[in-house]
């Protein structure tokens, strides 16, 4: 099984912008039954893509400033880093094969 890293407002820049492979950033609610759903899908991404992809969880409740900063209004909200910017995005509860096409074509 992969790991997700835990990102906040303080290390978002340093794990996520800085990261040497993209970085895969879920934003996420405790109080979002959505994202609950996804939270296993997540999981097992992490394992998967570990050490092509960082994958990321970024609670929105406590870090606001981070999801403001991206406009992140809905959530689940995917959004996926490459050399510190944005290169795809998904919005909402999604299936596993869907996001692994997302990560697929950033990676190619």
């Amino acid at each position: 099984m992969g790991t997700e890293v835990i990102v906040n407002d303080s290390n978002f820049d340093q794990e996520v912008l800085l990261s040497e492979i993209p970085a895969m950033v879920d934003f996420w609610a405790p109080w979002c039954a959505p994202c609950r759903m996804l939270a296993p899908i997540i999981e097992e991404l992490a394992g998967e893509y570990a050490g092509k992809v960082k994958i990321c969880k970024i609670n929105v409740d406590e870090n606001q400033s981070t999801a403001s900063r991206y406009g992140v209004r809905g959530i689940p909200a995917l959004l996926l880093f490459k050399k510190g910017g944005i290169a795809a995005q998904s919005v909402g509860l999604q299936p596993k094969q869907n996001i692994k096409e997302m990560i697929d074509k950033v990676l190619a």
